[in-house]
């Protein structure tokens, strides 16, 4: 007699017939009346697998901690001149603190712009009070660097769009804990998106537009590295474009590799996204097995030479766009926090 899983037990009706029927006289008869069970019992089953680890379980407190800390500091902060890295009549960029929420960085920006030059404002007719603010970009709570604050609807749209079909250019700078990588750029395309429990996972480039659990798609993502320094001793660059023919290039259909004894060497890198998916960065330094220092949500080290780390080390370097209104192009660069430049000090001393 078949089998029946107990999903597909669920999803049939039992009907037992006391008579037997005339083709089998010997026997009673029990029919079954499956609904839908070999279509949907193999949808169900079909969804792609991701290819990164799942969440560590250290993670959660940490993470928790550290949200509680950043709700605690964005309570506080306002911001300051010294935080503006450009600001024009339509745009408005600022360099984010580590551990400060994007939200929070937006709704102190009116309080600024009525705080200083007081006697322009009042000539412009209390425009502060009158801006359409918008957020051109996100970064994760404890990423620092450039955010773009547009300041009517009209350039909000025009910007977003500009981000949303990759015209932006991002720099982004991390330092790494892992195995060093062998070639000095590195260019890695995946998949990405939400496994069943929620949370954001590394995918083969072939399950790019497959379904997942929840609804949404596997979507492309691409991001170029390239290594700045290795245990202190390589050459660091200024910021240039990366050379095609000298990459390195990974195109991710399976599980990476992992060698657990391997030396832990300490990595300079700057990233080039030339998508723009959540935690991208973070997830392809885990998958090419150098993690940012700090990131314990993707396995990077929370302590390391008897220190404890609050924050993962992840700082948006530079955003290059055309200017939404005059057209022109526009660098906004915001300076290095101090574990970067104090790793890249060394590389001259």
């Amino acid at each position: 007699m078949p089998f029946f899983s107990l999903h597909q037990a669920q999803q049939c009706f039992f009907l037992y017939s006391p008579k037997p029927l005339s083709k089998f006289p010997r026997a009673r008869t029990l029919f079954f009346l499956c609904s839908k069970m070999s279509s949907n019992s193999n949808s169900l089953q079909n969804y792609p697998t991701p290819l990164s680890p799942p969440l560590p379980s250290i993670s959660k407190d940490i993470e928790l901690a550290r949200a509680m800390s950043a709700s605690s500091k964005s309570s506080l902060f306002g911001l300051s001149r010294s935080d503006i890295l450009y600001e024009d009549e339509w745009l408005i960029a600022v360099n984010k603190p580590q551990g400060i929420y994007c939200d929070t960085i937006l709704a102190s920006v009116p309080r600024f712009l009525s705080d200083s030059a007081p006697s322009d404002r009042l000539r412009e007719g209390n425009q502060a009070s009158t801006l359409e603010l918008h957020l051109a970009n996100r970064l994760d709570r404890d990423t620092s660097g450039v955010m773009v604050i547009t300041k009517s609807h009209k350039v909000a749209s025009v910007l977003v769009k500009a981000f949303t079909n990759h015209k932006v250019q991002k720099t982004y700078v991390a330092f790494c804990i892992g195995s060093a990588p062998k070639s000095e750029r590195i260019t890695i395309k995946s998949g990405h998106g939400r496994s069943k429990f929620g949370a954001w996972r590394v995918y083969a480039a072939g399950d790019v537009g497959r379904k997942l659990p929840g609804g949404s798609i596997v979507r492309d993502m691409e991001t170029t590295f390239e290594v700045l320094s290795i245990n202190g001793q390589q050459n660091y660059k200024e910021q240039s474009e990366c050379v095609k023919d000298e990459e390195h290039s990974i195109v991710v259909e399976e599980k990476a590799i992992t060698d657990v004894d391997a030396n832990k060497d300490e990595i300079l890198v700057r990233a080039f996204p030339r998508s723009g998916r959540t935690h991208q960065i973070r997830l392809h330094c885990q998958y090419l097995g150098f993690p940012i220092r700090g990131d314990v949500k993707y396995e990077g080290v929370y302590e390391w030479k008897g220190r404890t780390y609050d924050a993962h080390e992840l700082h948006a370097e530079s955003l290059t766009f055309q200017h939404p209104i005059t057209g022109f192009p526009l660098l906004i660069q915001a300076p290095l926090p101090l574990w970067a430049s104090q790793a890249l000090q060394l590389l001259t001393d």
